[in-house]
């Protein structure tokens, strides 16, 4: 007997043990295709899947996966937002120096205002000095006290603001020397302290985000890990005999690939599309409100709620990224499970 009329009765044996009727057509078409490099190949009239394109089951996992890019886009977008906030607020506030003199008894206040200001505009570096009066330091406080009240008779500090270049770095110990001699009431801030801590607090946000990025990437390759096992089970006798036959592991393994890799660009282009129209709509929304006390705080905040070309870019490469790793996951499990049938 020769090895193409064995192939032939081997695989006839194979067909008898399962439902003709209900898989019959669809085994032959993707049996003869598995073995199109072979000796017996013939040019196929049909050309079914071995997965149904369109299922219940894979419906909902395009939904699963569309949900899972979207939040994963937020979560990278949120990060981008707070990291570039973060930047805004420490340049802002290092630009700037402030120097408070405080009222004490037996002292002319505003002669160490003078004396105070004069030693800052003599160091290198400093391009602006900006003296607060008495009323623009009481105007600074009706926010929290309200208006209308008398704040004459309160030990107010008044406050020099220092704006430097934006390369300089003024010499801070020589300013406080002087400040010390010059006018002993005042003291030197370089906002060291809060800059510290809004890049510990940056630095927080961002690692959470990273943390929830990586969890919602865990659950999606759960939820393909469970779809692909599930698919298989529906489709253990055809991938059994296909295995028994002599099909490679490879051309069952990429069936199941380009399955779950088409379900995974259907759910990431709808995820990653949402999230960039959610961005979108919001940098919008809050250039409508500019003016308004929202939305100058939360301009303060997160600037322009802008993530720029390279925001969106990052989304699409999540959305093609989460494809990617659907197609991968899907392939990973179908030759762990051929592995063990020997």
């Amino acid at each position: 007997m020769t090895a193409r009329a064995a192939s032939f009765w081997v695989r006839g044996i194979c067909i008898s043990m399962i439902d003709f009727k209900h898989m019959g057509s669809r085994f032959r078409d993707v049996a003869v295709e598995a073995e199109g490099a072979g000796d017996f190949a013939e040019p196929l009239k049909r050309n079914m899947p071995l997965i149904p394109a369109d299922t219940i089951a894979g419906r909902a996992l395009v939904t699963v996966i569309a949900i899972m890019t979207f939040l994963a886009a937020i979560a990278a977008g949120a990060g981008i937002l707070v990291n570039d906030a973060s930047r805004g607020w420490t340049d802002t506030i290092s630009r700037e120096l402030t120097i408070q003199v405080k009222p004490r008894s037996g002292r002319d206040i505003e002669a160490d205002v003078e004396a105070a200001a004069a030693v800052a505009q003599k160091i290198a570096g400093i391009v602006k000095v900006q003296v607060y009066s008495k009323r623009d330091s009481e105007a600074l406080l009706e926010p929290w006290l309200g208006t209308g009240l008398d704040l004459g008779e309160l030990p107010i500090p008044r406050l020099i603001v220092l704006e430097r270049k934006a390369s300089a770095k003024p010499d801070i110990a020589s300013l406080k020397i002087e400040l010390a001699q010059k006018a002993p009431t005042a003291s030197l801030d370089d906002h060291t302290l809060w800059m510290e801590r809004l890049a510990t607090m940056a630095g927080t946000l961002v690692i959470i985000v990273g943390i929830i990025f990586l969890l919602v990437l865990i659950a999606m390759a759960l939820a393909v890990s469970f779809a692909t096992r599930g698919a298989m089970a529906g489709n253990s006798e055809i991938v059994n005999v296909l295995h028994f036959v002599g099909a490679e592991d490879s051309f069952i393994a990429r069936q199941f690939q380009r399955h779950f890799l088409r379900l995974g660009l259907r759910g990431g282009v709808i995820g990653g599309g949402a999230a960039i129209l959610v961005f979108a709509a919001s940098s919008l929304f809050l250039s409508w409100r500019t003016h308004t006390a929202a939305g100058d705080e939360i301009g303060a905040l997160f600037g322009t709620f802008s993530l720029g070309l390279a925001g969106y870019i990052l989304i699409a490469v999540i959305a093609l990224g989460i494809a990617g790793l659907t197609g991968s996951v899907s392939r990973s499990i179908v030759f762990r499970h051929l592995s063990g049938l020997g």
